[in-house]
């Protein structure tokens, strides 16, 4: 029988997935968020007709709790800060589900007289839905710099921790669905996955955090859908799916990008590590001023700009497009080269230079781009350390040996913006830096770009 509500989530998954569908460029993203949003209002309203729904209340306190933090959080949010609100975002769901999977056990009074479907996906989204909260707190707090970034492990007693914690919410979970219905055993469940979720997030460094927000990500849309399965909410499977698979199919892009496993990444103990400055390398690093830079970039036919997270930090990729208009107009020809895995979350630089106003066909991915440095004048280097890391392709003794990285030494200068000799967030040495062809431009991004800006001007 088709009713209303039926109606209406129809019309919200294809509004869900025709802001996807948006999702896939800069200049439709906008858009496109703004369909998903409305199709996630058309579900509500669809849920709450939902016949014997109560506790109307709660409900509208939930609802206005969560927009007066929410959206003043959203509008407030620094473009440099948005890795870590999207892991703290994901988190919320995630535990949203665990105090679901919570709820749905005290009033089915430990699952009595319930379909065997009920519990498994219950007790399912519960132990993932926790190991995505407090998981994704644990990311947050990395890139917030409240936690370290390094690893941070109990040497080789890490693995057999985060097993053991695992399991020990597997069997609490094997005793509820076995009939158990003390309500300690479904605390003990959420409490162990929760461990398990620190555990497995706290070793793993600084350079994996965007593979494990996505995974996190993935985790979060399949506790929702398992959650959904038990309470027969269409919107929640639908909506955790789409997140799950997508979440899934991106993690393991962003792994290949690296050259790395998935279970590798989880395994820990690689990235955020201090490192001093390259000298070990062999070479001097060649410093110069703005107006050097400048120059150089007057008389390019070609200039590719690699952006990372240093232009992320020092919000400069405003200062970067207004020296990319000013080299167009001198007949420079400018690109942007885009790592899959630059920044701190997927897309990191895609979403700062379209705030930017960069023109989308500028922006060109690693496959594609690749081929061009070849025949490039300068490469600019603006705070991407590990993605352009030459000892990925020539040292077998590196850590990121095999990662597919940008191949910015082929062009035929090289210029560096960085604050420092620091390594970057995987804490390995970048012999980059002390290549002849390449030179260093100390100081922060913005101000930087700022000065050679103005130099242009008065060439």
């Amino acid at each position: 029988m088709i009713t209303l509500r039926s109606v209406l989530y129809v019309l919200a998954f294809a509004l869900f997935i025709y802001g996807l569908m948006g999702l896939t460029g800069p200049r439709t993203a906008v858009r496109g968020n703004a369909i998903a949003a409305v199709g996630m209002v058309i579900a509500v309203v669809a849920t709450l007709l939902t016949p014997g729904l109560g506790n109307w209340g709660l409900i509208a306190l939930g609802l206005v709790v969560g927009t007066v933090i929410g959206i003043p959080a959203a509008r407030r949010v620094r473009m440099t800060a948005m890795p870590q609100m999207v892991a703290l975002f994901n988190g919320v769901g995630g535990g949203a589900v665990a105090l679901t999977a919570w709820v749905e056990f005290r009033e089915s009074a430990g699952f009595q007289d319930e379909p065997a479907f009920v519990p498994i996906a219950t007790l399912f989204a519960a132990i993932i839905g926790s190991i995505s909260f407090w998981g994704s707190l644990v990311a947050f707090g990395k890139l917030q710099e409240i936690v370290p970034g390094r690893p941070i492990t109990v040497g080789r007693l890490q693995l057999p921790l985060n097993a053991l914690l695992l399991a020990g919410a597997v069997v609490c979970a094997v005793l509820i669905g076995l009939g158990g219905d003390a309500e300690l055993l479904l605390v003990a469940v959420l409490v162990l996955a929760g461990l398990a979720g620190i555990a497995v997030v706290l070793p793993i460094g600084g350079a994996d955090m965007p593979v494990v927000v996505s995974l996190l990500n993935a985790f979060t849309g399949l506790s929702a859908a398992a959650a959904g399965l038990a309470l027969s909410n269409t919107a929640m499977i639908v909506a955790g799916m789409i997140v799950g698979a997508s979440g899934s199919i991106l993690t393991d892009q962003m792994a290949k990008a690296m050259n790395r496993s998935i279970p590798s990444i989880v395994a820990g103990g690689f990235g955020g590590t201090a490192a001093a400055a390259p000298a070990a390398s062999g070479g001097s690093v060649r410093s110069v001023s703005a107006a050097d830079v400048a120059i150089q970039l007057a008389y390019a036919g070609q200039v590719i700009v690699v952006p990372g997270y240093g232009m992320a930090v020092a919000q400069a990729q405003h200062a970067v497009q207004d020296m990319a208009k000013l080299l167009a107009d001198k007949g420079v020809g400018v690109l942007y080269a885009i790592h899959p895995v630059a920044g701190r979350m997927p897309g990191h630089m895609n979403v700062l230079l379209a705030e930017a106003d960069v023109p989308y066909e500028q922006l060109k991915e690693m496959d594609e781009i690749n081929d061009e440095f070849a025949r490039t004048d300068v490469a600019l280097v603006i705070g991407a350390n590990d993605v352009t890391n030459p000892a990925a392709r020539t040292d077998p003794n590196s850590p990121i040996y095999g990662m597919p990285i940008l191949d910015v030494d082929q062009a035929r200068t090289v210029i560096v913006l960085k604050r420092s000799m620091r390594a970057g967030f995987a804490g390995v040495d970048n012999p980059l830096y002390v290549d002849p062809r390449t030179s260093m431009l100390f100081g922060d991004a913005k101000s930087s770009v700022r000065e050679v800006v103005e130099e242009l001007k008065a060439l």
